[in-house]
């Protein structure tokens, strides 16, 4: 009798397994048509877009799917990583029917958190000429409103090193999703190199004098004209605190407006990304600005993925007409331009002429490139230069060595370290 209930149970769950694995064995019988994503206000197909949300591996799986039999079982694992990129509060997933027989779309939802906060690392970066540099943030995002404050020490970007702090708050849904509204404020102490003092000294009416602090309060309004296309328009009203405080402040007050375009094109194999943009910064006495100049800026960014292999060609180009505040002058011999040479050997108070172009290759982790430019003021012959480097980059991260072309002695500058 034992062995009948025994048999009797093994009968039971056999029967009570079957239909399961008839849905498993039915379901892998359809071809992935399209793959669907879609969140609050968006939605996007795989099959024929792109999408600037995820990271290309993640969407490289997600596309992989499409014209291969339905894998039930790697659904969860996909909703998963979705949900951690995205830093969700739920994905969910779902498979219905496609337009062809034997087809099916794959859907998966994505839930947003309704509050979320996050940690980040903008910048840290070494320069053997320039030392350290970082900068990083903690954030809050309760729906379309995110609120940040970081903590600056920047000896990299500009002729001055400065170190503070910045705070920004961005409401993403302006009256409706096509437009969005930014205020920044920055804090910032200064400090300077000797070179850069001196050739203030030679040439006072060029820029601003030195300064031992400033301040910069932002409100901008960004409108999407059109998907690939953006328009940001704001002011920026800024106060210098000169190196005697006696002598009290001065202020740089102007209208910004930017023109940005941005296209991504690609397949299972292979991406490209175009990016565009053009701004104009003015200054003038009606704004009560003690400075007046406009500022105008031009760039196009190529790049191209095939596997392991990525393309990268940047051109860059800006002139100042005025006097403009140290603050916005160009700068080169830096990690982002011209990278090994010395911005103070090029221009020890930077510039208000400045071309450059940039190409890059990568093999996987491995990188050389090769950069082109020049920084002169008007008036004065521009003199090009260029560098070569070499190294490893593995997403953010960066190991290079660059060096400059020249005759004579060859001293490269050694960088390393997490870059935007």
């Amino acid at each position: 009798m034992r062995y009948a209930w025994l048999g009797c149970l093994l009968l039971c769950s056999l029967l009570v397994a079957a239909p399961q694995d008839a849905d498993v064995n039915v379901n892998a019988r359809y071809t992935v048509e399209s793959v669907i994503l879609s969140g609050k206000g968006w939605t996007t197909n795989l099959r024929s877009e792109t999408t600037d949300k995820i990271s290309l591996g993640l969407r490289h799986e997600l596309v992989a799917l499409i014209g291969q039999k339905l894998n039930p079982a790697g659904l969860d694992s996909l909703a998963a990583n979705l949900k951690k990129e995205l830093s969700a509060r739920e994905v969910v997933h779902r498979v219905v029917r496609g337009q062809n027989p034997e087809e099916v779309r794959v859907e998966f939802e994505v839930k947003p958190a309704k509050i979320s906060a996050d940690l980040n690392l903008d910048q840290f970066v070494y320069d053997s000429k320039q030392g350290w540099s970082g900068s990083g943030a903690a954030g809050l995002t309760v729906g379309p409103h995110s609120f940040s404050l970081g903590l600056v020490s920047d000896g990299d970007w500009l002729d001055e090193r400065y170190a503070g702090f910045r705070a920004h708050y961005e409401d993403k849904r302006l009256l409706s999703d096509r437009i969005s509204f930014r205020f920044q404020v920055e804090s910032y102490h200064d400090q300077w190199d000797t070179s850069t003092i001196a050739a203030l000294a030679a040439h006072p009416d060029l820029t601003s004098g030195a300064y031992r602090a400033r301040q910069n309060f932002q409100p901008s309004v960004t409108i999407t004209l059109a998907k690939p296309l953006t328009l940001e328009v704001g002011a920026r009203v800024e106060r210098f605190e000169n190196e005697d405080p006696a002598a009290g402040t001065v202020a740089s007050d102007a209208l910004i407006t930017t023109l940005r375009y941005h296209r991504r094109l690609g397949d299972s194999d292979s991406q490209q990304d175009l990016d565009a943009d053009c701004s104009l910064h003015a200054a003038t006495r009606a704004l009560g600005s003690d400075f007046v100049y406009s500022m105008r800026t031009a760039g196009v960014r190529y790049q191209f993925r095939h596997g392991k292999h990525v393309i990268t060609d940047n051109a860059w180009t800006g002139m100042i007409l005025g006097r403009a505040p140290l603050s916005d002058r160009f700068v080169m011999g830096n990690t982002y331009y011209l990278r090994g040479w010395n911005k103070y050997e090029l221009d020890p108070f930077g510039g208000n002429r400045a071309v450059h172009n940039s190409v890059e290759y990568r093999y996987g982790p491995l990188q050389v490139f090769y950069d082109a430019g020049a920084i002169w003021d008007a008036g004065q012959q521009a003199t090009p230069r260029q560098s070569l480097g070499f190294g490893l980059r593995e997403s953010v991260f960066s190991l290079a060595v660059a060096f400059p072309v020249r005759s004579g002695h060859v001293e490269p500058i050694f960088m390393m370290g997490i870059l935007p």
